[in-house]
């Protein structure tokens, strides 16, 4: 009899023990291409959302509890973000920062509706993500149609007479900048001598390389990501072809020049400003360099998105994603990326995006 009354009040202790451990946790997560050849990204937001949360739970956590962190990895692919997604439903997670490709974010985005989880994504820039997407979803990063307008003008006044053309990989993400680019350039009354599209992931782009050789072509402007343009314009100069190759801000990784090597030099590229430059995450880059690892492309904005997060539950007093995404939309907030806010569709009220250049294996703001 001792020993049954001994039984129930040790399983009783621990429940209680990990009930109270539920009760002081509270669960978030990154979504990204953690494997798969964009696993460069991958690797920039879960960097970024590691230091987000042992700097908040260093600080005390958020209203008295500590972060807990889930990773997915969705690769890039549709059908694995929304397993990614729901899978994230089932552990409790109740904020996701994520996903990085926009085909990624859009599906996933459907079931954190659905289910009541607020999203804020640090990289997809598909205008239907806000768009057409639920008052839970938000972003930290500009538009395609911001993008393509400032690359239309740039290619327009800056490559008179040229020859451009413009291809892309189908993706949601690289169809969408490419179309934006082009209805831009349209506006400006240039018409482009090419457009096509390729197929991601393959090794050999020669026929398309020696396709715009034999149009003409002088400018091409790629929308897609870092490993295709990068063996685009690698395959371009073994033909002993100087095709100019302006991008988008998928090419904001060491990965790019590390495929490309000096063929990669002079390429053009938009991207938001440089966070890292920015006297407001001065600490946090020292930290993250101290530790070995630039904070580049997406690092910061993946912290950042979680800082605003923070913030906006301790100003609403609570994690449910509808008084959250009310003080998302109605405040202002102090991040590494500086102080942001958020438009009644989500997306981020923060200065656009300007244009960079390759040099030497590293890229910067072009002159």
């Amino acid at each position: 009899m001792k020993t049954h009354v001994s039984l129930k009040f040790i399983m009783a202790a621990l429940l209680a023990s990990f009930g109270s451990a539920a009760w002081s946790q509270i669960v978030i997560a990154t979504a990204g291409p953690m494997t798969g050849q964009y696993a460069s990204f991958g690797e920039q937001m879960r960097r970024g959302a590691e230091m987000a949360v042992a700097d908040i739970n260093a600080k005390g956590g958020v209203m008295g509890k500590k972060l807990v962190l889930k990773i997915g990895d969705d690769a890039c692919d549709p059908k694995q973000a929304v397993a990614v997604a729901n899978q994230f439903v089932s552990e409790k997670v109740v904020f996701v920062a994520g996903h990085f490709c926009s085909g990624s974010s859009i599906p996933a985005s459907k079931v954190y509706t659905e289910e009541g989880i607020l999203q804020i994504s640090p990289a997809s820039t598909n205008p239907k993500l806000t768009d057409e997407g639920g008052p839970n979803v938000f972003r930290v990063c500009g538009r395609d149609d911001q993008q393509g307008t400032v690359a239309g003008n740039y290619l327009a006044d800056k490559f008179k007479g040229k020859r451009v053309a413009i291809i892309h990989d189908k993706t949601a993400y690289g169809k969408g900048l490419a179309d934006e680019t082009m209805k831009q350039l349209n506006k400006r009354g240039v018409k482009e001598a090419m457009y096509e599209a390729y197929t991601a992931g393959e090794k050999d782009y020669s026929a398309l390389v020696s396709k715009m050789k034999g149009e003409n072509v002088d400018v091409v402007y790629v929308g897609g990501y870092h490993t295709e343009a990068g063996l685009i314009v690698r395959q371009a100069r073994e033909q002993g072809y100087k095709v100019q190759l302006v991008s988008g801000d998928a090419l904001v990784t060491d990965e790019y020049w590390k495929i490309t090597g000096a063929a990669g030099e002079g390429t053009l590229m938009t991207f938001s400003p440089d966070p890292r430059k920015a006297p407001v995450a001065a600490a946090v880059v020292k930290k993250f360099r101290a530790q070995k690892y630039e904070p580049e492309g997406y690092t910061l904005y993946t912290y950042g998105a979680i800082q605003a997060w923070v913030q906006a539950v301790s100003q609403a007093k609570s994690t449910k994603w509808k008084p959250v995404a009310g003080a998302l939309r109605a405040g202002k907030f102090s991040t590494v990326l500086g102080t942001i806010g958020f438009d009644k569709k989500g997306d981020v009220t923060a200065p656009g995006y300007v244009f960079y250049i390759w040099k030497d294996g590293k890229y910067d703001y072009a002159k």
